[in-house]
């Protein structure tokens, strides 16, 4: 059955210009899972459904290749003035890590963050998940339910357990070390190349593998180079997380005499296997004391960078011009990496942080935030059928309304989309030609129920955090109120 999808605005594609183009009064045809039309009059009569999406923007769904697979951690971590104290202190890490979670609720985790993706419009994710309340990483049955939950929902993911050598540990006197465990690192990218062979293709090829190694300054140069020859082996991409602080430049320096870039073309990383996130901190940069040296030659020469301005600015962070990064030829993919997962949003802060870098008010278009939350996605995973709206293309869309009481008026939609709408806004996620989220409703979800057991989690985890820090503090110590609270 044919599905025929119309809106007063559609994202199309013109594979000439291999860019995106804009329809007014658009239609969107798909038969299965493939996009068989795009464009204006076609016969509704030739269509078993019609669905008019009204005042609303109909485009490819959004590309997200650091998506939280998390409970929301950032409620913590983005204000607290020490962030020390929610690190493991030494003393906990050599006691015997003991893992907040049971596997249960471990899958209840990520189940509930695969759907607030889907409610933002993701229809291709890359997970990401903290360590801080594990034992250690992921583990290969974590990552088999994950794909389990993904299927179940539809979900397109990139999925493989995180493994590391070492884990940041805070000493009683407040320094900062890694406590080794190089068995464990070799156990996890063991596990992750299994996972990488068992479930690569799985369901119908809506779950791939793929290596996702902890950050950087957490692995050993022996893992790295692991890492880049099981890649090679799996013919799998590798995201790496780098280049995102001063204090890991410092520590790699110190450790191996050596830039993030330049360790990973040592060890057979750097190449077109390879997507970081969030290659911030690069020479030229205002905090960065070397000057630039050829850093964004470099970046071009892999998958992408994975560009997180929302969560980069809540730890004080941005990516310093956007356009001078594009120029150069590095791809530039999106992600959200934190709650809520909004690419809306994200999107928005990257244009807004582009314009306050460079004191230029057309830095950072619309535009090609757009294109790096679609386009650029797809070609960092390497795949013309996602990312765009064009016949052959994989039936991935999002229809975000514009005619919400908040929205205001309608401009250029994709700059309204960003300047004056959310994910909240998002209405009908459709992927693989599957509809996963209509009027703002995951199917098969009890939100009440959901949303109750989510808020034991977080608490659970909050509480934790007191067991680890190297202080001893108490919870309520560690994470103050903004006011304090009444209780006449």
């Amino acid at each position: 059955m044919r599905t025929l999808v119309t809106a007063s605005h559609v994202v199309g594609y013109d594979p000439r210009a291999d860019d995106h183009v804009l329809i007014r009064d658009g239609q969107v045809v798909y038969e299965g899972s493939r996009i068989v039309f795009v464009g204006r009059g076609y016969d509704p009569a030739r269509c078993g459904e019609v669905i008019d999406a009204g005042r609303a923007l109909v485009g490819p769904g959004f590309v997200d290749l650091d998506a939280l697979a998390d409970i929301d951690h950032a409620l913590l971590d983005t204000w607290h003035a020490d962030g020390r104290g929610l690190q493991w202190s030494e003393e906990y890490a050599r006691s015997g890590p003991v893992a907040v979670f049971d596997a249960e609720d471990r899958a209840f985790i990520r189940e509930y963050a695969l759907t607030q993706l889907i409610r933002n419009g993701i229809t291709t994710a890359m997970p990401i998940a903290a360590e801080t309340h594990s034992d250690w990483a992921e583990t290969y049955e974590d990552m088999a339910r994950t794909a389990d939950s993904a299927a179940r929902f539809g979900l397109r993911m990139y999925l493989g357990p995180s493994y590391r050598s070492g884990v940041p540990v805070v000493t009683a006197e407040g320094g900062r070390d890694i406590w080794w465990q190089e068995g464990r690192g070799e156990r996890g990218l063991s596990d992750a190349v299994r996972f990488v062979r068992d479930f690569d293709g799985a369901h119908d090829g809506l779950v791939r593998g793929a290596l996702l190694p902890c950050r950087i300054e957490t692995l050993t140069p022996e893992l790295m180079r692991a890492t880049a020859r099981a890649a090679e082996e799996l013919d799998c991409l590798v995201r790496l997380h780098c280049l995102q602080g001063t204090g890991e430049l410092r520590e790699l320096a110190d450790r191996h005499g050596a830039t993030p870039l330049a360790l990973l073309k040592e060890t057979g990383l750097l190449g077109r296997r390879l997507l970081i996130p969030h290659a911030i901190y690069i020479g030229g940069h205002s905090e960065v004391d070397s000057p630039y040296a050829g850093e964004l030659e470099e970046l071009a020469s892999v998958a992408g960078i994975v560009h997180c301005p929302h969560t980069m600015v809540r730890y004080g962070a941005a990516l310093e011009d956007f356009d001078r990064y594009r120029a150069a030829g590095v791809n530039i993919a999106m992600g959200t990496d934190s709650f809520p997962p909004d690419m809306i949003r994200t999107m928005d802060y990257g244009t807004n942080l582009s314009k306050l870098t460079t004191r230029r008010l057309d830095a950072g278009s619309a535009a090609d935030y757009y294109r790096a939350a679609t386009l650029g996605g797809a070609r960092a995973l390497d795949r013309d059928d996602l990312g765009r709206l064009a016949p052959g293309a994989l039936a991935d869309l999002v229809v975000v309304r514009l005619d919400g009481p908040r929205t205001g008026p309608v401009d250029d939609p994709v700059r309204t989309l960003l300047m004056n709408a959310s994910g909240a806004d998002v209405d009908t996620v459709v992927i693989n030609g599957r509809t996963v989220l209509a009027g703002g409703t995951v199917p098969g979800v009890d939100e009440a129920a959901w949303r109750t057991r989510a808020q034991d989690v977080f608490d659970r985890m909050k509480a934790a955090y007191a067991t680890r820090d190297y202080r001893h503090r108490t919870t309520a110590a560690l994470f103050p109120g903004s006011f304090p609270t009444h209780e006449g």
